[in-house]
């Protein structure tokens, strides 16, 4: 639909209807205009999958390899291919509008959302961000790009101010949002935080000056949820949608139409806002006589891809050789019994913590992608080694059943203020999160169920969430339980990080009747709890111990380690980068035990790893999804190249960090290393991290031969980078491209490319490095320059393994 027939739309509203669309209707859609010929728009979360507008297993969504990962792959294809496959689960679900990508950069290894977030490094999230947008809305769904700006800290990340120079904003921060802009993203979201004292939602200078004015963007810009603290400020700095709605802490509605009345909003800022988002609405089929969407559905082999996507995505850190050959990747031919150790390997950790979650049909662990990858002649003994969660188990359908139906599952009623139920539902999980959706008047939450107890014992019981609980195990007296929040916890803490309160008791094998009810508070029908059990387990000592016995009577051990998804989580910080729990001392052991040792990693951000150097491979293998146990066999036995490179650095202790705090001092956070963190802070302060940035050694070997380069007269310069494959396997090679440091200032990316070549084969890879990308800003003056003369650029396996350099001339500007 054109402009001017978007533009006669706007004209036939009045301003209350007007001021009506932009804010949500409910948590999660904007209200319908039939009038108009406006449908309702649906919004979901995230960057790991598309969950739709409520968080409920009975509706699953394909779960991703978190973004990080998909930046681990160094190339834009496999990060297209994974938004193409998003934003048709997007059209499934009925979902116009996406809420990702999360574009801010790694900034320090701490960040809680460090895991959803691409890379420390400007250029490879904005190549990355670009091509994901791209295959998002391919599909004719709305990417989002996000949080606009300064949102590299989860702690106080509702209040802090962000306060960065405009040198760095322009050629560090902002680079990944002009280019998501540039290849066409139809919404940014505008974060918590504040930028230089002027929180983001009000903040005009970036809103309309630099995003709208600068960039061109002619998309929404929508607010985080909770995150609009004005009316007539807001509005003016071009803030165009308000989420959530509608509620008390909504500050558009009447006082936004009472702005305009006063004069303090102008009516055609208000028109504008309302014109793009009708722009919004055609672009995505939400409009009577839109363009008609592509016609795209999730295909049939979504989880293969998802497999493939997430085993490329994988790094090889260490592979050294074992009785002359590395030890990865494995044969499964080549052993009779292996060990496969560690809490991660049964309970992967497939995604992080926060509104990022999804829902999976389900999650392959690595315990069973192995034990399936080696066949019915190998023997694999599990041991779990040591244990990380913190909650208790949820119920689940294999143990749980309807105390009304017999029927596996959960049974929950909604309950009136004066007990009687409203409504009532099976569910298949006993964690539930409700946002929105509630029916009217409900004053309380009821979960039944009838739990198997297989075995005599301390069998644990235990309730989770904020709030008030009344609970009854069995013909025990019904406890009144009050979990509250920690002090100055964030709102998400009942989500990612619940207080539990926890009842163990001496039982019998049989079935215990479990009830609990949680009070609901009916202005705000948010509701996030849980109800869990734990059976008799042995104690830490035993189960150590049999993980070490395990490993010595086998051929390999392979040791699977990692965080969980509250240790990587929205709404807070990391403290350390420690694994949890005692799983540093369990592959120490474990490697003394077998000098065959294998370790796999599974983190969405850096950890320490004190004991690398005592085992012979280890596979960083990320947030992988709901194939990840799939991936990772294919990743350890070669079905599949491992082929990733690290988009961050990874430090060999969290002191070595340029940029370790994310906690704000006085409410502030001072970016005063400008551009100085990440593999640059790496270089300046002269410090050797474990693993640098663009490291991943594959499972071949490179030669660099040749590179050439020349300007072009658009001042760009074309690279061609000659390698040879001189391994034994057809493997891939990442081509990073530097311009050397110059003074004070360290190297930077400036470019990248890729080839596939077979053992002996020599490729050419051809690399465009943008004038752009060369450019300075001047901030006297306003603007960017390209500084002339001879520059030194260098072809490297990563920030540190330079492997090629040559000089070029480049024309100034």
């Amino acid at each position: 639909m054109d402009a001017k027939a978007l533009a006669g739309l706007v004209g036939r509203l009045t301003l209350e209807e007007k001021v009506a669309l932009l804010t949500g209707e409910d948590f999660w859609s904007l209200r319908a205009v039939p009038e108009i010929g406006l449908r309702k728009i649906s919004l979901s979360d995230g960057p790991a999958g598309v969950r739709g507008t409520t968080w409920d297993e009975r509706d699953p969504s394909l779960l991703f390899p978190n973004p990080t990962a998909l930046a681990a792959t160094w190339d834009p294809g496999q990060v297209r291919r994974a938004g193409v496959l998003m934003g048709a689960q997007a059209r499934d679900k009925s979902v116009a509008w996406h809420l990702a990508p999360n574009v801010n950069l790694h900034r320090s290894p701490l960040g809680g959302r460090h895991f959803e977030c691409y890379s420390e490094d400007p250029v490879l999230t904005a190549t990355v961000a670009a091509a994901f947008v791209d295959g998002v809305q391919s599909a004719g769904v709305a990417s989002t790009v996000k949080h606009f700006i300064g949102n590299e800290s989860e702690t106080e990340r509702m209040t802090y101010d962000a306060e960065i120079d405009e040198t760095t904003l322009r050629e560090v921060y902002l680079p990944p949002f002009e280019a998501a802009v540039r290849a066409g993203a139809w919404s940014v979201m505008a974060a918590y935080n504040s930028v230089d004292g002027v929180t983001m939602t009000d903040n005009e200078a970036l809103i309309a000056g630099v995003l709208k004015d600068g960039y061109g963007f002619d998309g929404v810009v929508v607010s985080d949820w909770f995150a609009t603290r004005s009316a007539a400020a807001s509005a003016n700095a071009g803030l165009d949608v308000v989420m959530p709605g509608p509620g008390p802490q909504g500050p558009w509605g009447e006082a936004l139409v009472a702005a305009v009345g006063k004069g303090e909003v102008a009516e055609s800022v208000i028109d504008d806002k309302v014109l793009r988002l009708l722009r919004l609405a055609d672009r995505t089929g939400s409009l009577d006589g839109s363009d008609p969407l592509p016609a795209v559905s999730t295909p049939d082999d979504a989880a293969a891809q998802l497999r493939d996507i997430a085993a490329r995505a994988m790094v090889v850190l260490r592979n050294e050789a074992f009785a002359g050959e590395p030890l990865l990747p494995l044969n499964p031919h080549s052993v009779s019994r292996v060990a496969v150790i560690g809490p991660n390997a049964k309970h992967l950790t497939a995604q992080g913590g926060g509104s990022a979650h999804v829902n999976p049909a389900y999650v392959i662990s690595p315990l069973t992608g192995l034990t399936e990858a080696f066949g019915p002649t190998v023997t694999v003994e599990y041991a779990e080694g040591v244990v990380t969660q913190r909650l208790l188990p949820p119920l689940t359908p294999e143990t749980a059943t309807d105390p009304d139906t017999g029927q596996p599952g959960m049974r929950v009623d909604f309950i009136d203020p004066a007990g009687d139920v409203l409504g009532s539902e099976v569910r298949q999980t006993s964690r539930f999160v409700f946002m929105g959706g509630l029916p009217v008047r409900t004053a309380g939450i009821r979960v039944r169920a009838d739990v198997v107890l297989g075995e005599a014992g301390n069998h644990q019981f235990s309730v989770s969430g904020i709030g008030v609980f009344r609970l009854v195990i069995g013909d025990n007296a019904p406890m009144k339980i009050t979990l509250s929040p920690t002090a100055g916890a964030d709102l998400t803490e009942g989500l990612v990080r619940p207080p539990e309160h926890r009842v163990e008791i001496e039982m019998d094998p049989g079935t215990v009747r479990l009830e609990t009810v949680v009070q609901v508070d009916p202005d705000l029908p948010v509701a996030m709890f849980g109800l869990h059990h734990g059976r008799p387990e042995p104690g830490e000592e035993e189960l150590f111990a049999a993980a070490v016995a395990a490993a010595h009577a086998a051929d390999v051990a392979i040791v699977v380690v990692g965080t969980t998804d509250e240790v990587e989580s929205e709404g807070s910080d990391r403290t350390d980068l420690r694994l949890p729990g005692r799983q540093d001392e369990l592959v120490a052991a474990v490697a003394q035990a077998n000098p065959r040792t294998i370790v796999v990693v599974n983190a969405g951000a850096p950890v320490e790893m004190p004991w690398r150097a005592l085992t012979p491979a280890v596979l960083w293998a990320w947030f992988p999804g709901q194939e990840g146990g799939h991936a990772v066999a294919d990743a350890v036995t070669g079905a599949v190249e491992p082929g990733g490179r690290l988009p961050t650095t990874f430090p060999k202790t969290a002191a070595d960090a340029p940029v370790l705090s994310t906690r704000p001092v006085d409410g502030k956070i001072v970016y005063a290393e400008g551009a100085m963190f990440g593999y640059r802070g790496y270089e300046k302060a002269e410090i050797v991290p474990a693993y640098p940035f663009g490291h991943g050694l594959g499972y071949t070997t490179w030669e660099y031969e040749d590179m050439t380069a020349a300007p072009t007269p658009a001042g760009d310069i074309e690279l061609a980078v000659r390698v040879r494959n001189t391994g034994g396997r057809i493997g891939r090679e990442v081509v990073q491209v530097y311009l050397a440091g110059e003074g004070d200032c360290p190297q930077r990316l400036i470019g990248f490319g890729s080839t596939f070549a077979a053992p002996n084969e020599i490729a050419t890879v051809p690399i465009t490095i943008p004038a752009r990308v060369l450019a300075r800003w001047d901030a006297e003056q306003g603007r960017w320059y390209v500084r002339g003369g001879v520059r030194e650029l260098i072809a490297a396996r990563s920030a540190w393994d330079a492997r090629l350099r040559t000089r070029v001339e480049v024309a100034g500007s």
